[in-house]
């Protein structure tokens, strides 16, 4: 069975390592820096078998050419269409990857990027940047429409599907959700055990796909009165109230919240 651990990275990163109990061979998602890295695997006597990159941004690539230079046969998986130049086995939309003898399905997410794929199975998600607890990235290259569809493939994923994003950013999301929903009450018991979490320096993550689905507004974007509490110059107000055009919404609140 998988192991996956947290190794931090920056101020707020999470590289992620899955391992398992048969081998000592380590993969790691998106690593941005090389030395937390290579730190974790002396520290539990690990060796790298792969990396797995969702797009090109350098908190998630830096790490990688220090990590080749220690591991030269390693493989480093990550989107087809990237500027990243590191990635040696370009995947694409419906591609499957084994790790650790585990498959993993991979997925186009554009939104955060254009780049921007996932790594998921029934069990698993790393959602890089797409998918936050509580929120979503910040459309740097793709339209809301366009994230909107990325959301709808991890709605789609079972309620008991862990998530595991790149940022410790859900008690800042939470905050902003609430002012989204402040009467939803799966938010409020989840937002005080974050904050709980929080306040001893514990990672609040992973999530779930079930409980995102109860939590994060963006998730929520089909629901017809989501912005209901958003200030009037925040609502795309349109006859045919599209669930991208809610998120489009919700996005433009989040980024000047």
């Amino acid at each position: 069975m998988v192991q996956v651990k947290a190794i931090k990275a920056f101020s707020d990163n999470y590289i992620w390592c899955l391992t398992t109990e048969q081998n000592n061979q380590a993969w790691v998602v998106d690593p941005g820096q090389s030395a937390p890295v290579l730190e974790h695997l002396a520290q539990h006597n690990l060796t790298l078998g792969g990396i797995l990159i969702t797009h090109h941004h350098y908190d998630h690539t830096d790490g990688v050419a220090q990590l080749v230079k220690q591991y030269p046969n390693i493989a480093v998986y990550g989107p087809s269409n990237s500027p990243f130049e590191g990635i040696t086995m370009p995947l694409n939309e419906g591609d499957t990857i084994s790790v650790l003898n585990i498959p993993f399905e991979i997925i186009a997410t554009p939104g955060h990027t254009l780049d921007h794929i996932c790594y998921i199975n029934d069990a698993l998600a790393f959602t890089g940047d797409t998918l936050f607890s509580g929120g979503c990235g910040r459309l740097f290259e793709g339209s809301p429409e366009q994230m909107w569809h990325s959301f709808n493939k991890f709605r789609a994923l079972p309620s008991d599907c862990k998530v595991y994003c790149t940022h410790e950013y859900t008690q800042a999301n939470l905050a902003f959700a609430k002012a989204v929903e402040p009467r939803n009450p799966e938010l409020l018991a989840y937002s005080q055990k974050v904050d709980e979490l929080r306040k001893n320096d514990e990672i609040s993550l992973p999530s779930t796909i079930g409980q995102e689905l109860k939590v994060n507004p963006f998730m929520r974007s089909n629901l017809p009165d989501i912005t209901k509490s958003l200030p009037k110059e925040y609502c795309l107000v349109t006859k045919n109230n599209e669930p991208w055009e809610n998120f489009a919404s919700l996005r433009m609140f989040k980024d000047n919240f």
